[in-house]
């Protein structure tokens, strides 16, 4: 007997040394020895719902794959059925419902639509009130769609090997609010794609983590926001089959954060809870420094809604996760090659409550600025590195810093902000360098400072509230009103990107009120900085070869204003406004004379002397150094090693000429033929300056 109770306590205290119980949101039981994850489900919990997300904790580090560190996926709300020996984690559909008080019509809609089951658990064991069902096929699993990404991406045919695969034990977190999960998977494969061969050790091998959040929901006290076309704001919305006849089916609603003033009645207080945003641990200096006075800005918005210190920005604390949803946050990304910043969030889906916003920040943006900065410069000598290269780089950062937390409490992008003077941080701005008639560059407008005007009218219709009785709607309209009578435009994405973009005043990357004028600036600065290139763009020890790396952007300096002056010519000038109180429709045609300057500046870019490049300069550019070779930043060439002016040029020809034949705008411009160009004309005098402004050098 006394060696039968022996036994049972040294297997009792192996158990025990092996096995750790998490207690939080939902406990759960990890045994280091068997590798089983054990998730315990309360029998109250059946059908309880909550939110579930995944994401990636280790990505790729190709950001033409695009499964970067931080990733997030989308959000779920879930709840766990049982039946039998099995529990079913169920997602809701919330695309349909009827918010009605009527349970038999808000059960119709539910059951016209189909809903998805995420994952059939078997119950492992039932202990008193408690269902324990194994974690390891949930987390083992290509939740967040590599397979397919990789296949769609043309890097090869992969699939999820278990036998390489794991749970990772030290991102096995608990918390009150929720429940974090993690696996290290391993997909093999035959690569096809250079993207994954350079960014793996092994291309048939990609080993990435993938981390899954099961998070409380918010209460039920939270306000949806309606949504107004002209409010700057991201949209969420659903179809309401309990709406009445005659009424729009979808509600809309704007996503942000919840904030609440502690003193509701008055015009400034405090915070209930303020939006506190974490910066990244991994993150330098002195781009910390940067990121945080940039994403600061934002205060100053709040400020004008009504709150006092509503929005900070803080060091992440030494004992939290950056994918814990209790944490805002700004994440410094590395990849393989330079690509585009995020601000994304987790949101609840019913409401658009942004309960966690994650910026996720490339960090091979800052060196692109630099080395534009370093072209347009060209100041290095034997012992000089002008300090206006890197003040210039840190001052994108914190504007980039800014623009993404932008998102993430809920900002679309405001693309015709630099139309009113560079009001948005929601815009993308273009290094704004001086030329002064001395011909030094003046960089201390490069980027601008502080948040914009436009960004604190959208922070007011988003989190400010009437504390003089007025009720919410006409509230929100007044706001709208006063951003119009003010002269604010807000253009974002739809109108903006587009090859054959029709509006005057939305662009990506420019600067100023008129496109032409603009463009004009831009073609002097272009011409007095390739006078600098050269031996002077580079810093001592640098091979020669790299001054066509400093060549690049300062000869393309002017491609994107070539995309904004383009839109003036067949544009039309419109907004996203609604009706209300008999205000007419904003639709008018751009003046024949302004689409004619327009297309004269775009074609000044089509001249020799606009393409030529100095025989000097072209005489101090051998062939790609041993170990320094052409990246996909440089231009490719028809010259073997040696760099090709022809290509250069006519690759800045090209970039011109899609945008003068985008067959979107000659259809416009044949539209418009009684009050603008008429299509005849506009195409001769195209051809006019091919084939014979030109002549002298065919």
């Amino acid at each position: 007997m006394r060696n039968l109770l022996l036994i049972f306590i040294i297997v009792f205290a192996a158990s025990t040394l092996f096995s750790q119980k998490k207690t939080g949101f939902f406990n759960f039981n990890w045994n280091d020895e068997t590798g089983e994850l054990l998730l315990e489900i309360p029998k109250d919990k059946i059908g309880y719902k909550f939110l579930y997300v995944n994401s990636l904790a280790a990505g790729v580090g190709s950001n033409d794959i695009g499964l970067d560190r931080g990733q997030l996926g989308g959000e779920r709300v879930v709840s766990f059925y049982k039946s039998g020996k099995k529990i079913l984690l169920i997602e809701d559909n919330l695309k349909y419902r009827a918010e009605s008080d009527n349970q038999e019509e808000v059960l119709a809609v539910e059951e016209a639509f189909a809903k998805s089951v995420i994952f059939g658990f078997e119950i492992k064991k039932t202990e008193g009130n408690i269902y324990k069902v194994d974690m390891n096929g949930f987390l083992l699993r290509d939740a967040h769609g590599v397979i397919q990404t990789l296949k769609r991406n043309k890097q090869g045919n992969y699939s999820l090997d278990k036998t390489k695969s794991a749970i990772y034990k030290e991102n096995l977190l608990n918390f009150p609010k929720n429940s974090e999960f993690e696996a290290l998977l391993t997909f093999t494969g035959q690569p096809t794609g250079n993207w994954i061969r350079s960014v793996t050790p092994t291309a048939s091998l990609v080993s990435i983590r993938q981390h899954h959040s099961f998070i409380e929901l918010p209460d039920d006290n939270y306000q949806p926001r309606v949504f107004k076309p002209e409010s700057g704001y991201f949209m969420n919305s659903f179809f309401d089959y309990a709406s009445p006849i005659g009424q729009d089916m979808q509600k809309r609603f704007i996503t942000r954060h919840r904030l609440e003033k502690k003193n509701p009645l008055a015009d400034k207080s405090e915070a209930v809870e303020p939006i506190v945003y974490y910066i990244d641990k991994g993150c330098p200096e002195p781009v910390k420094s940067a990121l945080i006075d940039g994403a600061k800005w934002w205060n100053e918005a709040f400020e004008a809604a009504g709150f006092i210190n509503a929005f900070q920005v803080k060091e992440l604390p030494e004992d939290a996760h950056p994918l814990d949803v209790r944490y805002n946050m700004i994440q410094w990304v590395h990849r393989s090659t330079r690509g585009w910043s995020y601000g994304a969030s987790v949101a609840d889906p019913r409401t658009g409550e942004i309960i966690k916003g994650h910026v996720s920040l490339g960090s091979l943006r800052v060196r692109q600025d630099y080395m534009i900065a370093q072209g347009i410069i060209s100041a290095f000598d034997e012992n000089s590195d002008d300090p206006r290269m890197l003040e210039m780089a840190l001052a994108r950062l914190r504007q980039l810093s800014a623009h993404e937390v932008g998102h993430t409490i809920g900002l679309a992008h405001n693309f015709a902000a630099s139309y009113n003077d560079r009001a948005s941080v929601m815009d993308y701005p273009h290094p704004l360098v001086i030329l002064e008639d001395t011909g030094a560059k003046d960089f201390s407008k490069a980027y601008d400072v502080g948040i914009g005007e436009w960004d604190k009218r959208t922070i007011v219709y988003g989190y400010s509230y009437p504390t003089n009785g007025m009720k919410e709607e006409p509230y929100l309209n007044s706001l709208i009103a006063k951003n119009r009578k003010e002269g604010f435009k807000f253009i974002t994405d739809q109108d903006a990107r587009p090859a054959g973009g029709l509006h005057p005043y939305a662009h990506l990357w420019d600067n100023g009120k008129n496109p032409a004028d603009e463009l004009e600036r831009i073609i002097e600065l272009r011409k007095e900085v390739l006078k600098n290139i050269g031996t002077n763009s580079i810093s001592e020890g640098t091979p020669f070869s790299e001054i066509e790396k400093m060549l690049v952007p300062a000869y393309l300096m002017h491609r994107y204003q070539v995309d904004a002056t383009s839109k003036l010519i067949g544009g039309i000038d419109f907004d996203y406004g609604s009706k209300d109180n008999g205000r007419a429709p904003l639709k008018s045609l751009i003046a024949k004379e302004e689409q004619e300057r327009a297309l004269d500046m775009m074609l000044r870019t089509l001249e020799i002397n606009f393409l030529k490049l100095d025989e000097n300069l072209l005489a101090q550019i051998p062939p790609p150094a041993f170990g320094y070779g052409r990246t996909r930043e440089t231009f490719k060439g028809n010259t073997g090693s040696m760099f090709d002016p022809i290509s250069a040029a006519e690759a800045s020809a090209n970039h011109t000429l899609t945008f003068l034949f985008n067959p979107q705008r000659l259809a416009r411009i044949h539209q418009q033929e009684p009050n603008g160009f008429g299509l005849n004309d506009y195409c001769t005098k195209i051809t006019k300056q091919l084939f014979v402004g030109n002549k002298t050098y065919q």
